[in-house]
């Protein structure tokens, strides 16, 4: 089980600090990131907008993932989180972007990519990292649990100036 703190509060701060404005790219969360971000107070001052692109045809036409990344790695996989981060930043002229592609279930799993696999892109500023997450539950716990935990980890990559 992977530690969850709700630093939406914290994050929104920082962004607002910095004079950052942020979006989100979501496909397993179906917008549940935005919608956290959007229950703290001011969300507005930093939140451009949020592109749940939840097909490839979605990630493709708005977000500008290569149909070649799709069809070598798949939807679910680090080199789609790396362009679906990027795609939403250039898209939103946005300084930072959480972008997340995964497995929710309870189905879709398979031996490589099991249910609660979740890969997640992090850009700031022009810099991307991206993180692999396995997450355990119901469909709506692996969604929640990624939602926290992304904004969790921006908030950390940013405070620690791992990409600010």
């Amino acid at each position: 089980m992977v530690e969850l703190n709700d630093n939406s509060e914290h994050l929104i701060e920082k962004l607002r600090e910095k004079g950052y404005t942020i979006t989100t790219a979501e496909s397993c969360t179906g917008g549940m990131i935005s919608s956290t971000l959007v229950n703290i107070p001011g969300a507005s001052d930093v939140l451009s907008c949020a592109y749940v692109t939840y097909a490839n045809e979605a990630k493709e036409k708005i977000l500008g993932v290569k149909s070649e990344t799709l069809n070598k790695y798949g939807a679910v996989s680090a080199e789609t989180a790396r362009e679906m981060a990027e795609g939403a930043a250039r898209a939103a002229s946005a300084q930072c972007a959480i972008a997340v592609t995964g497995i929710a279930g309870p189905d879709g799993g398979t031996k490589e990519k099991p249910v609660g696999t979740v890969y997640a892109g992090f850009f700031v500023c022009g810099k991307v990292v991206v993180e692999k997450y396995l997450f355990s539950g119901s469909r709506y716990e692996v969604r929640y649990q990624t939602a926290l935990k992304t904004i969790d980890r921006l908030w950390e990559l940013i405070n620690n100036g791992k990409l600010a």
